[in-house]
């Protein structure tokens, strides 16, 4: 038997214990997602690039920048801005900006631009992977550079999502509603795994009264939110402040899409859910369409 036999034969064999653990099979591993790596190029469709801003030259702060495959120069394109989640070992989680994958998922790669933003650490020489680092830096750093890259790649304005998985589920809130100017700038957002206010953090401004306040500034835009326990936001925290945003809640068991460990999905809490073809990402792309203004 040849490698190629081998392989195949192990694919039907997960999906075989898959079915039998869950009662449905998931779809084909190898048809799964792979998010472009972060290069050292000039942008270009289909490409996903390294950027540093013109205040932050010669210090280790950068952003990332993917233009769709389906880019032209004269193009007028949504923008999906993503936050990460924390550096997370078990999970093999960087925290870096150059390993998100959640907006990529979203996409597909096609339609939209996608921009992962830096938190600023507190020195305001690198990017921090734990928290928020200077909270102020980071704010400023996506008031600046969004309108940038908006107004050097075509991005439509009137079409910006935040986005963000685990500390980056906080962060389009704690980080994408800190101040009312931040805030104008997104038609709406989506999370997966936490919510700013769901828990009380180790960081200022962590409690549930501060965490309303910041999603007061939504003023009824859109919000997804998915998860694990997606329905436990919903029921028990936001259950009274549902005039605050047009929520939608999606629980995504990522125990049944994936066979935990199996290849790069090292844990049920991940931001590789939506590259894997299910129900759930459906859900979700098709929120975000509805979505678009």
């Amino acid at each position: 038997m040849n490698i190629l036999d081998l392989r195949l034969l192990r694919l039907a064999l997960l999906g075989a214990l898959t079915i039998f653990q869950h009662g449905t099979a998931t779809a084909d591993p190898t048809d799964d997602l792979v998010t472009p790596a972060m290069v050292n190029l000039a942008p270009a469709a289909g490409r996903r690039v390294r950027q540093v801003a013109a205040e932050y030259a010669d210090t280790d702060v950068y952003h990332s920048l993917y233009l769709p495959v389906d880019w032209k120069p004269d193009g007028n394109y949504p923008v999906i801005v993503e936050y990460t989640g924390n550096r997370f070992p078990p999970g093999k989680g960087s925290g870096e900006v150059k390993d998100a994958n959640l907006g990529y998922g979203m996409s597909g790669g096609r339609g939209f631009i996608w921009i992962v933003m830096p938190y600023i650490e507190k020195d305001q020489k690198e990017n921090a992977v734990q928290w928020w680092g200077d909270k102020q830096a980071t704010v400023d750093y996506c008031k600046v550079n969004l309108p940038r890259i908006c107004a050097a790649f075509g991005g439509d304005r009137e079409n910006v999502f935040v986005c963000g998985f685990s500390r980056g589920a906080i962060g389009i809130s704690y980080i994408g509603l800190a101040d009312e100017e931040i805030s104008s700038f997104w038609r709406g957002g989506f999370t997966f795994d936490h919510f700013d206010g769901q828990k009380n953090w180790n960081y200022p401004d962590s409690d549930r009264q501060s965490a309303l306040k910041r999603l007061a500034r939504l003023g009824g835009r859109p919000v997804l939110i998915c998860g694990q326990n997606a329905s436990t936001v919903r029921d028990n925290y936001l259950i009274d402040h549902l005039d605050l945003a047009e929520f939608t809640f999606l629980d995504v068991p990522t125990s049944e899409l994936f066979m935990i460990p199996e290849g790069p999905y090292l844990h049920t809490h991940t931001d590789l859910w939506m590259h894997r073809e299910s129900e759930y990402r459906q859900q979700a792309r098709a929120w975000l369409k509805r979505n678009l203004r």
